[in-house]
């Protein structure tokens, strides 16, 4: 990874989960940060932790809804640094609860985060990618962006725009060889998300024991930028679930909207929240949300390692007991 070091990344949504995250990978490999978040004082004590990483870091208070806020935090980079490398938009929100329930100004809020935040990045990136006629835009999509959910209708119509964005720059820039166009697909990942997104559900969301780690979607970002590739998934469930749905979409539109209302059905009451959707919020800075630590589980890598010796080791004695017989 030594052709990182000197590379000028671009992180917004970097103060806290996957972008605070991915912000610390790339400070490892002695990159050239410029974070942007809307809370600045979260923001600093991300920065100093990346030059203690071995990186350099600069701040920028960004609103990823302003495209001229976005556009100020591309000049900062181009200017401090001499260009921009890599681009990732990972600033997202989201609000849970009926459609037509849900005041729709926070569907248009996860909209204009979701998409035209990352459309908004994109629009202050290119043009320095073309200048340099190299770059690499990463766009933080989520398994929301191959498989739909109920009681998230914008935040899904948002990530399924990502993902068709997406593919139409790679289209554009098909001219452009070294200027490449990523979309990353976590499943469930233990962040600070759930403080962030509005619930109006009535209910108290429990993500469950499945969780993959903030680290391995970084990781997973920082690995794009060594080989890119225009769509990867993090953790198989994501992949799974875009096959069930290109595969069997009904039968898969009834199992998550079943699993999805029983578990509403069955969760604890919980006031409305409209978390950071209109405006900052102080909690949730840190890279993980906590939540397998309260459940007392490891990671979903970890299971998943687990569960494949349990296999391979039933496989082999299953073998073992076959050729006796």
């Amino acid at each position: 990874m030594d052709s990182l070091r000197g590379q000028t990344i671009v992180i917004t949504g970097a103060s806290s989960g996957i972008g605070r995250a991915t912000a610390l990978a790339f400070a490892r490999y002695g990159g050239r940060l410029a974070l942007g978040a809307r809370r600045m004082n979260v923001l600093e004590e991300v920065a100093e932790q990346c030059r203690q990483a071995g990186g350099e870091a600069i701040t920028v208070r960004t609103d990823v809804i302003d495209l001229e806020s976005v556009r100020a935090l591309a000049r900062a980079a181009d200017e401090t640094f001499g260009g921009i490398d890599i681009w990732v938009n990972n600033a997202g929100m989201g609000v849970l609860g009926p459609y037509a329930a849900v005041p729709f100004a926070l569907h248009r809020r996860t909209i204009e985060v979701n998409l035209l935040g990352a459309m908004h990045g994109a629009y202050a990136a290119l043009p320095v990618f073309r200048r340099q006629s190299w770059g690499t835009l990463i766009n933080n999509i989520s398994i929301g962006g191959w498989c739909p959910t109920p009681y998230t209708g914008a935040y899904t119509a948002s990530k399924f725009a990502l993902r068709g964005f997406s593919a139409s720059l790679r289209q554009e820039l098909l001219g452009w060889p070294d200027i490449h166009v990523c979309g990353v697909f976590p499943t469930i990942v233990d962040t600070p998300g759930l403080e962030h997104a509005a619930n109006l559900s009535g209910r108290r969301i429990n993500p469950g024991p499945f969780l993959y780690t903030p680290e391995d979607v970084a990781n997973t970002i920082v690995g794009l930028v060594v080989h890119p590739v225009d769509e990867v998934a993090v953790g198989w469930p994501a992949r799974a679930a875009q096959v069930a749905y290109t595969l069997a979409r009904r039968p898969t539109e009834w199992i998550v909207g079943s699993a999805m209302s029983t578990v509403l059905r069955h969760a604890d009451s919980a006031p409305p929240y409209e978390g950071a959707l209109l405006n900052p919020v102080p909690q949730g800075t840190a890279t993980a949300g906590g939540w397998r630590e309260r459940n007392h589980v490891p990671s979903a890598r970890t299971l998943t390692r687990l569960g494949l010796a349990c296999i391979g080791a039933a496989l082999f004695f299953a073998s073992v007991a076959y050729a006796r017989r």
